[in-house]
């Protein structure tokens, strides 16, 4: 089961509508409020474009992508930085609109917080963030640390003219929203396919407390494996007491 929680915050749309973007690449500045001028749009704020997490949200988004181009919702991803964005660009994990923004701040009045060491390291043993570390391994995502790696993201939904339909910060690295929620904001449930879509349940990996080895064969697919088989020794060495 993936979870995902609708935050207690309401966003000031105004505010956030001025806040500005600029375009990747092209580097082409605009303010966030011209993304819903026209048309509904799905806002999805990445982490870090070199999060295995983030590549993997983009790769199912991009199940979705054509349905909610048919009808007319623009699909849109936005960075906290550039660092990392060619990289994403030439994998191509997402194929709409990309746009970093031109401060920080943006992401504080959504509500998107920030980890430490400690926080981070925890929630990639959750296991939603070990479910999407098997997947995104085994479609060859890849990942690398370059950007700001303790940065949450989250997604926008606002209908045209700013009326906001869904706010969503995330509590962990790998939470995201599943795609047949996000038809399900436009009202487009009946277009979901789980048959061929993203978001099924993902393959569950189990962890035997008394073999560590899971954890470490998990663990050292993550990028920051030196700190990780420091918790995997930890957790060894708990299992035999």
């Amino acid at each position: 089961m993936i979870f995902s929680k609708v935050a207690k915050m309401t966003p000031d749309i105004i505010a956030i509508g001025s806040q500005k973007i600029k375009s990747i690449p092209g580097g082409e500045s605009v303010e966030l409020k011209t993304l819903w001028q026209d048309q509904n749009v799905a806002i999805i704020f990445f982490r870090r474009w070199g999060c295995l997490f983030c590549r993997l949200w983009a790769k199912e988004l991009g199940e979705i992508a054509p349905i909610l181009k048919k009808n007319n919702i623009k699909l849109v991803g936005i960075g906290v930085e550039e660092a990392g964005s060619k990289e994403f660009i030439d994998g191509k994990f997402f194929d709409d609109e990309l746009f970093c923004v031109e401060d920080r701040s943006t992401y504080q009045m959504l509500g998107f917080k920030r980890f430490n060491v400690v926080t981070i390291l925890t929630s990639l043993l959750w296991k939603q963030s070990r479910d999407a570390i098997s997947k995104g391994k085994s479609m060859g995502l890849g990942g690398d640390l370059k950007g700001d790696w303790v940065q949450t993201g989250g997604a926008l939904f606002v209908e045209k003219g700013g009326n906001v339909i869904r706010h969503f910060a995330q509590t962990g690295p790998s939470d995201h929203l599943p795609n047949e929620e996000i038809l399900k904001l436009f009202g487009l449930e009946n277009e979901y396919n789980a048959e061929t879509m993203a978001n099924k349940k993902r393959e569950e990996m189990e962890c035997n407390r008394r073999n560590p080895k899971p954890w470490r064969q998990i663990l050292a697919e993550c990028p920051l494996t030196p700190i990780h088989n420091i918790w995997a020794e930890r957790r060894c060495k708990q299992s035999k007491v």
